[in-house]
């Protein structure tokens, strides 16, 4: 099919009510499962790079990679710019075959990411290139934050409809609880719902959930019973997800997840067969783990069988 916009694919969740993974990745094995299992479930999907993964492994081989598995496929897929800040680099990405951004200004004050948002949807928007800009900070929710501290880094609902009226956003990542990592709550998930459903309604865009990795016992456990040290990870749980999706939800990143799978198949592999040297038989059971990782999270997500 070719890659198309990530505007597209999430109008579509927008009105049909579910969600679509975004899946971030840094080499061949890890886009191959991704596309692979949402290509079994028959579900449309959102393929992401950061700004560190374009580092490693290269602007040109990662437009080459997402371009060539998405015209080996027959469901919609989209290749993001995922926490985008520099601005060359996002200019780069709307000339150069990305067919999504984020531009993540929402360490700024509200009117200086207004402008810089502008300014990149004022870029894209001739390419038919989508843009994502996210409001308030993805510092965590735990315990010991007082209100008035926890109002501070969440979004306020009514800054959210003048962001996107002032900008033409495609989609808006609000803060609403999440954070990055594998640590990401102390105890219970803490997510604002009322805040998220506030947000949607004073937008009626396609909102994104940051940091959502659910963290799946059997994945953390299979990293911590080959070696990896995981005490205290905790991720969102699948619940909790499925009401954000009730809440508005319309794009659920995913990226601890798969790199938890990924190590969890690759350090199994490692100490279990200490002989082998054929660099498939390593990688292979490690992107076999990425694969059922992605159609578990795509049948939460409601979104298979959507393309």
């Amino acid at each position: 099919m070719g890659l198309v916009s990530g505007k597209e694919i999430l109008q579509k969740a927008n009105k049909g009510g579910y969600a679509v993974g975004a899946f971030n990745f840094v080499n061949m094995e890890v886009l191959d499962a991704i596309l692979s299992a949402a290509q079994d479930e028959n579900a449309p999907v959102i393929v992401a790079a950061s700004e560190g993964a374009i580092k490693y492994a290269g602007f040109e081989t990662i437009v080459a990679l997402a371009t060539t598995g998405a015209a080996a496929r027959k469901i919609p897929i989209a290749l993001h710019l995922d926490h985008g800040k520099d601005m060359k680099l996002i200019e780069k990405c709307i000339k150069g075959g990305f067919t999504s951004v984020m531009i993540d200004a929402s360490h700024a004050p509200f009117n200086e990411n207004v402008e810089t948002t502008k300014k990149v949807v004022e870029m894209a928007r001739p390419k038919g290139i989508s843009v994502e800009a996210e409001l308030g900070r993805l510092t965590g929710v735990e315990d010991h934050v007082s209100v008035a501290e926890r109002d501070a880094v969440l979004v306020n609902p009514a800054e959210a409809e003048s962001f996107a009226k002032q900008t033409g956003i495609d989609s808006l990542a609000p803060a609403i609880g999440t954070s990055h990592g594998a640590f990401k709550f102390k105890g219970e998930a803490k997510l604002d719902i009322e805040r998220l459903a506030k947000v949607k309604k004073a937008t009626q865009l396609p909102l994104v959930l940051h940091g959502a990795s659910s963290l799946p016992e059997e994945i953390v456990g299979l990293v911590a019973k080959f070696g990896g040290k995981l005490d205290g990870a905790h991720g969102v749980p699948d619940s909790e997800l499925q009401k954000t999706i009730a809440g508005g939800i319309n794009k659920v990143n995913v990226d601890t997840d798969l790199r938890l799978a990924f190590l969890g198949g690759l350090r199994r592999v490692l100490l279990e067969q200490k002989e082998e040297i054929d660099l498939r038989k390593v990688l292979g059971p490690a992107k076999e783990m990425v694969y059922k990782a992605v159609r578990s999270r795509i049948k939460v997500l409601g979104c298979s069988g959507k393309a």
